[in-house]
């Protein structure tokens, strides 16, 4: 997986954390690449709003101080909880051709189990409907897979559901979409 060059404010704070001393602007954020939570300072006089995009690569960048780490999705506020999931539906509507290209090419994870499994609403029935299709010829859209697949769920729907439960990390054990924690920030 490749490291995020943009980001998408969830929520800024202009005056910091109500428990900070310091009072420091911080926004919190989401990686357009990997989904990954951020928090981010933003540069001296710099205002960001919810839902804008920022550039957050190696180069120069606008709007970004500095990246203070990664966050954990509890650490998220009420309003950054609330944006994400149509934050990351926009993302993966943006990225259709590499999320459909993961219908294409999931493969199993154990004899028994198959990555398509995972998605949310997708059992052995809608795995092999789906896994048919694709043999038979591959999906070029969410609407190809949503008209070839019986009863398919909608498709960024699914991906969606299945990106925040990998960034809230309850009880995860492959990460498909996300990167996964740190081990010390793994739940046991």
């Amino acid at each position: 997986m490749g490291r995020e060059e943009h980001a998408i404010v969830l929520e800024f704070l202009s005056r910091g954390y109500s428990s900070s001393y310091t009072g420091e602007p911080v926004a919190q954020a989401v990686g357009t690449t990997n989904f990954t939570l951020l928090e981010l300072v933003p540069r001296d006089g710099v205002s960001l709003s919810l839902g804008q995009t920022v550039y957050i690569g190696p180069e120069e960048r606008k709007e970004v101080k500095f990246i203070k780490g990664r966050l954990e999705y509890s650490r998220l506020t009420n309003t950054a909880q609330q944006e994400l999931p149509h934050v990351v539906e926009s993302v993966v509507r943006e990225s259709e051709k590499k999320y459909v290209e993961f219908f294409n090419k999931a493969g199993s994870i154990s004899i028994r189990k198959h990555s398509l499994e995972l998605l949310p609403s997708i059992g052995k029935k809608h795995a092999t409907n789906i896994i048919d299709e694709r043999d038979h010829k591959p999906f070029e859209s969410f609407a190809s897979i949503a008209e070839r697949v019986n009863l398919m769920p909608d498709p960024v729907r699914v991906i969606t559901e299945r990106v925040i439960e990998e960034l809230q990390g309850t009880d995860i054990k492959y990460y498909m979409f996300t990167v996964p924690p740190k081990r010390e920030e793994r739940r046991l």
